[in-house]
């Protein structure tokens, strides 16, 4: 989007109406109510087919952007909404910020950026704009007054980056990535680059900036802009996220197939978009189902790991100028309060019928199946989750009377589950492959990373062999994520419980979820929140933190669950 600090609302609109001539052109792919009906009775679907075993890309989360300057920053309350878990909470897990052209401006964000961290959200951050001393003008086509940095400067701007990056991290926000620079080419009112720029920047500069680096930001998902930074292997090598917007980009884009014979080891993410447009009420129904249809095709057909909306707070947005959530927030929140960061997206049968669009998600023995009918009749509609036994069901809806509204609980029998899609809604089933009860409805997240004095329920161990525990790691320059699996693997409940474990030296937990943890380094408890202090035989459940490193990324070597020492996997 548009900068311009002293004029917000009218360079929205300027940008806005150059948007719209991309509409009128036909690049912009507004899909409208439902052309095709089903049956005037309820209908049945084809079979959806899920396999936990086939495994896709690693979730990092959803969420959208905050910018002070342009469109005042979120209140309190509106960031406990934003990035909440509970009902009638967002749930977002990714918040983006601007990086300012001067210092001056860096604290406008950090408030936001601060609370979103305490609940466990992870935070990046594009600029629009180097420090003007490091930028010349050009003529570009017919604009004679176009912007870019000077070659010259390129050593300076990288470490302009590097020192947002460091006044964050001393603030209390260790950011997961920082940008390059937002929509290169689509910068009339902001810096352009070109491929070619970008790549020499990656390649020759990009390797002293003290956190992940993200590269190119194209405003409608040209490859042309990041082809290149895949076929050099030096400027490849100095990327970690390919980051791209979807504005106007028709849905036979979505698919990148050098990204995935290129780029192994780096991240796909999807970090801008409104949809279908910025000028309708985000409240509008059957509309707002448009975007849950475009979420699931990011997901399924771009394979993105991230979907990061604009602005987080707009009439078109996710949470209404009230604060309060609007209908398109609700079908994000289908995703967002449920597939959470680190869960992985499993192979699912996409399209079971005309208007019903289905994606699955694994974490551990935990599944997530979301589906939409934009259809105007119900569907009648089977799941069949391969290796699955019996187990609880959990589901939440959005039509146009509930947003996000817990169900009645039901059962999957035998690895199958058939269950109604009401007309134009969007339903999330939560499930165990381990059977027993349904899991909890939403992991969410600690609410600060400072733990609670003792854990809700007082530990009692099941009996039988000792707990299993999984550790994995995600790390970069500085800091790290560990996502912990345990498994109770007696016969007997456990009923409140510590997972003891020794953090290796240099390594700090900054924030965390679905426990509380104590102390921050070395001899580290964890301890259960009130929604699972409870795990049955056989049953697993998800924790984990973000930390800091000073360069040591080992792993602990030995964990304890209530005293009785765990089986490693």
């Amino acid at each position: 989007m548009t900068q311009d600090q002293n004029e917000p609302v009218s360079s929205e609109r300027r940008m806005l109406s150059r948007r719209s001539v991309l509409a009128t052109m036909g690049a912009l792919p507004v899909i409208t109510a439902a052309a095709s009906v089903l049956g005037a009775t309820e209908a049945a679907a084809a079979t959806a087919s899920i396999n936990p075993s086939a495994q896709r890309q690693t979730i990092k989360g959803f969420g959208g952007m905050t910018h002070a300057a342009w469109a005042g920053d979120l209140t309190a309350a509106q960031r406990d909404t934003a990035f909440g878990t509970g009902d009638g909470k967002l749930g977002f897990s990714i918040l983006r910020i601007p990086v300012g052209e001067n210092q001056s401006d860096w604290s406008r964000d950090l408030a936001t950026a601060k609370r979103a961290v305490e609940l466990g959200a992870t935070v990046f951050a594009s600029p629009w704009n180097p420090p003007a001393s490091m930028t010349e003008t050009f003529t570009r086509g017919s604009q004679t007054n176009a912007k870019r940095l000077k070659y010259s400067s390129y050593a300076a701007y990288a470490q302009h980056l590097n020192d947002f990056t460091t006044y964050m991290r001393n603030n209390g926000v260790n950011l997961y990535a920082i940008s390059v620079q937002n929509e290169p080419d689509y910068a009339s009112t902001w810096t352009w680059w070109t491929a070619t720029e970008i790549v020499n920047f990656l390649k020759q500069n990009a390797s002293v900036i003290g956190t992940r680096v993200m590269a190119p930001e194209s405003f409608q998902y040209i490859k042309s802009m990041s082809d290149p930074i895949l076929n050099d292997s030096t400027a490849l090598a100095n990327v970690d996220i390919i980051g791209a917007h979807l504005y106007g980009t028709p849905y036979s884009n979505f698919p990148y197939p050098l990204f995935q014979q290129k780029g192994a080891g780096k991240e796909l993410w999807m970090t801008e978009v409104y949809y279908p447009n910025s000028t309708d009420s985000a409240d509008t129904w059957p509309q707002a189902l448009d975007v849950g249809e475009h979420m699931h095709r990011a997901m399924v057909e771009a394979e993105f790991q991230a979907y990061v909306w604009w602005y987080i707070r707009r009439s078109y947005g996710p949470m209404r100028e009230d604060g309060q959530i609007s209908k398109r927030g609700a079908i994000m929140a289908q995703f967002a309060r449920f597939v959470r960061p680190g869960y992985v997206r499993i192979d699912a049968t996409a399209n079971p019928a005309s208007n019903v669009y289905v994606s699955a998600y694994r974490s551990g023995n935990t599944v997530v199946i979301v589906a939409i009918n934009k259809g105007t009749s119900a569907v009648s509609q089977q799941f069949t989750v391969a290796g699955a036994g019996s187990a609880g069901v959990s589901s939440w809806v959005t039509d146009a009377s509930r947003n996000v509204a817990s169900q009645a609980a039901t059962s999957m029998s035998n690895g199958s589950l058939t269950v109604t899609l009401p007309a134009r809604s969007m339903t999330t089933f939560v499930t165990s492959l381990s059977g027993g009860s349904s899991p909890s409805p939403s992991p969410i997240l600690s609410p600060s990373p400072s733990p609670s004095a003792s854990p809700s329920a007082s530990p009692s161990g099941g009996t039988g062999t000792g707990p299993r525990v999984a550790y994995t790691m995600s790390t970069w320059n500085n800091g790290f994520t560990a996502s912990i699996s345990i498994t109770n693997t007696g016969t007997s409940t456990i009923d409140g419980w510590t997972l003891a474990f020794t953090l290796p030296s240099g390594q700090s937990i900054t924030s965390g979820w679905n426990a509380t943890y104590s102390p921050s380094s070395g001899q580290v408890s964890a301890r259960n929140v009130s929604y699972n202090g409870t795990i049955a035989p056989g049953a697993t459940i998800d924790i984990g933190f973000q930390a800091t490193h000073t360069g040591n990324t080992a792993e602990p070597t030995a964990f304890t669950l209530n005293g009785v020492p765990c089986t490693v996997v």
